[in-house]
């Protein structure tokens, strides 16, 4: 298996949605227990793409098995900040694909001027923690009650990563 790690395209909309989908019904790692309507997906991904926003997806043949994005934020004072999205469908865990995912989008990050990445992660997902911890992301705070999947509710870890002097 050959996976390729690239930059998003508006071609991977559909798949893009698909993976997204299924790790969203998973209900264990995202916010969401569905993928939004494709339409919106595909605005998306065009206005990531238009922007050059820094979002990967990985690819096995034409399947989208995986993503990571760090989107600025919109608002003037907060634009040198980013938040980060991320998944792997159930299958494909465990073979460094979030790794490489994630190494990417923080150096493509880096080259757009991006000044820090916040994400929000389950406190139960230690295999995610883990990774944001390689990658040099702190722990900055605990929110009780920030997810609810099938009626219980779980922690959640605020953790950020601040670039040292880019370009």
């Amino acid at each position: 298996m050959k996976i390729s790690i690239m930059s998003i395209t508006e071609a991977h909309a559909k798949p893009f949605h698909a993976c997204l989908d299924s790790v969203a019904k998973e209900q264990k790692y995202l916010g969401q227990s569905a993928a939004p309507p494709i339409d919106k997906v595909a605005s998306f991904v065009r206005e990531n793409v238009q922007n050059d926003h820094p979002q990967f997806v990985a690819i096995d043949g034409e399947r989208v098995v995986g993503w990571c994005d760090a989107i600025p934020h919109w608002a003037d004072a907060l634009k040198h900040r980013a938040g980060l999205g991320m998944g792997v469908i159930s299958d494909y865990r465990g073979q460094g694909i979030g790794k490489q995912l994630l190494r990417a989008c923080l150096e493509k990050a880096m080259t757009k001027g991006i000044r820090r990445i916040d994400l929000e992660v389950r406190a139960d997902n230690e295999i995610a923690i883990a990774l944001y911890e390689k990658f040099g992301f702190a722990h900055e705070g605990r929110k009780s009650l920030g997810l609810c999947h099938k009626g219980i509710y779980y922690e959640a870890i605020q953790m950020g990563l601040v670039f040292p002097d880019v370009p």
